[in-house]
């Protein structure tokens, strides 16, 4: 499966409240039948004002050709379909977004844990922007992640569904890869992961802190955005 992932910024002049309002009743509508869109989930901060974004976005689609018909490829932040749905999904956009403040992933997503049924909704999700550490190159990267990070991150406290979003065209895209953890409380994705108003996080759970520990074998934690929200599943024909 193939998914478009973006952490939106409002555009200026508009209110966190005037953003979730307008995302949610007009735009969710819209972005539901763009061409191709197989799933579509939004991901709303728990707490806004310690948040780096006013959401996160996420498309799936079948053929990764699908996707970039309707969302663009990876060099770029901003799109231009050409019609249909897709194109007024994107001058919608406009209305609420900053699209050039607006980083973004189109990647694979590969699923290492899930304990939902696919049913996301109402749960507590923390994704993790990864930028890979100075010095590693992003094939070394991919590898520690997924043989020696990803057996540690499984274990962690809580975790009830665990995704990682690779990158189709890493040499354009934005970051080497997404981590995605779902938890069924905030108060577990706290204790496993940390506050949201900080980009690292020190847990006491031994499993937590072993994968917390790993992560500098890998990653450039400054350099890492993360968002911590509670998603709701607005479309999904995947039959997962």
């Amino acid at each position: 499966m193939y998914k478009h992932v973006a952490l939106l910024v409002r555009r200026d002049g508009m209110t966190h409240d005037e953003f979730v309002e307008y995302w949610q009743e007009n735009h969710t509508p819209i972005a539901r039948d763009i061409e191709g869109v197989v799933r579509y989930q939004t991901v709303l901060p728990v707490d806004p004002e310690a948040s780096e974004f006013d959401g996160v976005a996420e498309l799936y689609f079948e053929e990764l050709d699908a996707l970039h018909a309707a969302l663009g490829s990876p060099g770029s932040r901003d799109y231009d379909p050409a019609k249909g749905t897709a194109k007024a999904a994107r001058e919608d956009v406009d209305e609420f977004l900053a699209v050039d403040s607006r980083p973004r992933l189109i990647g694979e997503e590969f699923v290492e844990k899930d304990e939902t049924g696919g049913d996301t909704t109402g749960l507590y999700k923390h994704s993790a922007f990864l930028v890979r550490k100075a010095g590693m190159s992003h094939d070394a990267f991919l590898d520690h992640w997924a043989n020696e990070h990803v057996p540690l991150a499984r274990e962690i406290p809580g975790v009830v569904r665990y995704t990682r979003v690779v990158p189709t065209d890493p040499e354009n895209a934005e970051f080497d890869g997404v981590a995605e953890l779902y938890f069924e409380s905030l108060d577990a994705l706290r204790a496993a992961l940390g506050h949201e108003s900080s980009r690292d996080y020190d847990p006491g759970h031994s499993k937590a802190a072993a994968a917390r520990d790993d992560v500098e074998n890998f990653l450039s934690l400054e350099d890492r955005p993360r968002f911590v929200g509670r998603e709701t599943v607005q479309k999904d024909e995947t039959g997962r």
